[in-house]
Parts: structure tokens; sequence; C-alpha cells
């Protein structure tokens, strides 16, 4: 059959069809205020108990409360000092041995199956093992965000360097470029807009890890703070810690988004 004589649908809604802005606003806020609506429902209508899932209003008030008493601020600087420290960590350990695995082969089979065989390790078992050999000091919350981020961020790092393309390579070397030359020239270059969008993702994974982390004899954090309410029973600071937690990771998420586009205007969105 010919294309032109398939019968047409007549639907207006198309695959991978581009809306404006202002409508994916709309829509995106939508989203958030249908999810706010059914939780107020579902609490105040006693469907779940408010023991388990306490009303937005109660939410807002432990969320006010920390405000005032400063102990909100307080503890996401150290959790936010915490994520920053392991992400930096795993950037300097994890770009270089992305882009060896990336580029040579042989330390492509050296390391790569290595780190695919840990990054499926669960990192809440380590937990003992790191008070062990670390201590229960800031440096071991900081190993397990290190843990949890750095053997994925080597494979995805391999990646943006495979996705260069060969032909860029090719004429480095035909130029008379050298290894290293043709690595700092023309694949690091090239991969940069990729490994932002990398390292945005890493980070995101960072925040997830943070309540595994201050599980490592911590007494401060937002973490710390969400399994102390735990063991009285203080769903609303639960809620609240998780949503700061969450509405902190978002932030830094639009960092990366916005950095990537003032760097990297050139590359198509």
């Amino acid at each position: 059959m010919d294309i032109k004589t398939l019968p047409r649908t007549g639907s207006k809604i198309k695959l991978r069809k581009v809306i404006s802005k202002q409508n994916y606003t709309v829509i995106a806020a939508a989203a958030f205020i249908l999810v706010l609506a059914l939780w107020q429902l579902l609490s105040s209508s006693g469907v779940v108990s408010q023991i388990f899932l306490p009303a937005p209003a109660l939410v807002i008030e432990a969320f006010i409360n920390g405000v005032k008493d400063g102990s909100l601020a307080a503890d996401t600087w150290v959790s936010f000092s915490r994520i920053i420290k392991g992400f930096l960590l795993a950037t300097l350990i994890g770009v270089p041995l992305g882009i060896l695995v990336g580029s040579f082969s042989k330390i492509e089979a050296f390391i790569l199956p290595l780190t695919e065989f840990f990054r499926y390790l669960p990192v809440p078992a380590f937990v003992p093992l790191i008070m062990v050999w670390i201590g229960i000091g800031e440096n071991a919350k900081v190993a397990v965000i290190l843990l949890g981020i750095l053997f994925q961020l080597i494979p995805m790092v391999a990646d943006n360097v495979k996705s260069v393309p060969s032909n860029l390579i090719n004429a480095a070397y035909t130029l008379g470029g050298k290894s290293t030359t043709v690595i700092f020239k023309v694949i690091l270059p090239a991969m940069l807009p990729k490994l932002m969008e990398s390292l945005r993702m890493i980070m995101g994974w960072a925040w997830t890890y943070l309540v595994v982390a201050e599980l490592v004899a911590a007494n401060s954090g937002l973490g710390y703070n969400i399994l102390k309410a735990q063991r009285f029973l203080d769903t609303s600071s639960i809620f609240m810690g998780i949503l700061v937690i969450g509405l902190l990771g978002l932030i830094t998420d639009r960092a990366f988004a916005l950095l990537n586009k003032v760097l990297f205007r050139w590359v198509e969105e």
C-alpha cells in the first residue's frame, strides 16, 4: 500500500510533537497540583490516617518550625556539604578513569568489568564495613556517597568518550596528533556537553544516597532528622525532610541544566 493511500486518523496527538514552553509549564504545574490535591484528599477524608499520611498543612508547619529555630538551615548545610564532597571526589576519580576506559581497549578490559560488578553491589550493605574501615566520622558519610555514585559514573563517562565521532579522532591522527593530544584537544572538548549531563545525573543519585550516608552515627543532617523522626512516628517531619531533599535535588539539577546551556550554546537541543 502506498503511503499516500493510508487512511488518516485525524488525531492531533503526534509522537514527539514539540509543545510550547508555556504549555509545558502549565502541564507540569497541573501535575504537581493534582498530586497535592490527591494527598490532601486522602489525608483529610480519613481514607489514610494522618499518623501515616499527615496533611500538607502539618508538613508546612514542620517546615516553618524548622526555619524558625534554625535547625533546618543548619541540617541542610551539613547534608549539602556531604553531597558536594562525595560528588567532587567521585568526579576527580571517575572522570579520568572513564576517559581512559573509553579511549583504550586494554584499560577498558581491566577496569570496566570490575566497575560493572561493583556498581550492582548494595551500598547500604557496606555501611558496617565503612564504619570499621574509616570510623564513624564525617569521612565515613562522604565515603558512602562516593561509593554509591563512583561506579555509576565511570561507565557513563566511558560512553561519553565513545560517542565522539571516529572521523574527528582519525583526522587528528592524520594530522600527526599523539594519543594524549587527541584526548585533550579532540575527545575532551567534544564530550564535554554529554559529560555535563552525566554529572547532572550523578548529582541526582548522590542525593538519593544521603539518608544511607547519614545512617553512619550521624547527629545532624536532613537524613539524620528523618531517621530520628521515624523513631517517634513524627511523619510530618519525615515528609518535610523528604520534600526538602527532593527540592534541593531539583535545584541542583536545574543549576546543572542552566550551566550546560550557558557553556554549550552551540549544542542542538
